[in-house]
C-alpha cells in the first residue's frame, strides 16, 4: 500500500467517504490529527476548506485532540472572509465536547456573533445556537439575549435553525 499523503488526500475528493478515510487514517493519533490541523490553518483555500470536516469528526471521537489547539482554532474563527466549511465544522465540533473555560467567553462572542449575522449560513447559526445552548446552563445571564436573536430570526428561517431554537426556547423557559 502506498504511503498516505494527507494533503494529496484532501485534494482528491470531497466526499464522504473520502472525509471518512482521512479520519480513519486520523485514527486515535494526536499527531496525525496535528499535521491535519496544521493544514486546516495554514495551507491554501481548498485544503483548509476540506480538512475541515475530517477535523470536526475527529474531534467527535476524540475530543481530547483539540485541547492543544483552542487558541488557534479561535483566533482562526475570527477572522474576517473566513470559508463558511471552516465556520460551520469549527462550530460543530463545539457541540458535544467540553469547552474549557478559560475560552468558553470567547466561543460566546464567536457564536452570538454567528448567530446574530443577517449574511450567516443557516447551519452556523443553528451549530452556534447549540453552542450557546449547552453554556447558557452555566450562564443563564444569557438566554434573554440568546431568545431575543431567536425571536427575531425564527419567522424568516429555515427548518433547521426553528428545531434548534424552539429546542433552546423549550430548555430554557
Amino acid at each position: 500500500m502506498p504511503a498516505f499523503n494527507l494533503r494529496n488526500e484532501i485534494l482528491k475528493e470531497h466526499s464522504k467517504a473520502q472525509c471518512i478515510r482521512i479520519v480513519d487514517w486520523v485514527n486515535a493519533s494526536q499527531e496525525k490529527f496535528d499535521a491535519l490541523f496544521h493544514l486546516f490553518l495554514t495551507d491554501e483555500y481548498r485544503v483548509v476548506q476540506r480538512a475541515a470536516w475530517p477535523i470536526s469528526y475527529c474531534v467527535q471521537a476524540h475530543p481530547q485532540f483539540i485541547h492543544k489547539h483552542w487558541n488557534a482554532l479561535l483566533k482562526n474563527l475570527q477572522q474576517p472572509n473566513l470559508h463558511n466549511a471552516v465556520k460551520r465544522n469549527s462550530i460543530r465540533l463545539m457541540q458535544d465536547i467540553y469547552i474549557p473555560k478559560k475560552y468558553q467567553g470567547t466561543v460566546m462572542d464567536i457564536c452570538f456573533r454567528f448567530l446574530e449575522s443577517p449574511n450567516e449560513m443557516v447551519a452556523i447559526k443553528a451549530f452556534s445556537l447549540t453552542v450557546l445552548g449547552n453554556l447558557a446552563a452555566q450562564y443563564p445571564d444569557i438566554i434573554p439575549e440568546v431568545k431575543l436573536l431567536i425571536e427575531d430570526q425564527l419567522p424568516n428561517q429555515t427548518a433547521a435553525f426553528k428545531v434548534r431554537a424552539k429546542a433552546f426556547l423549550k430548555r430554557f423557559k
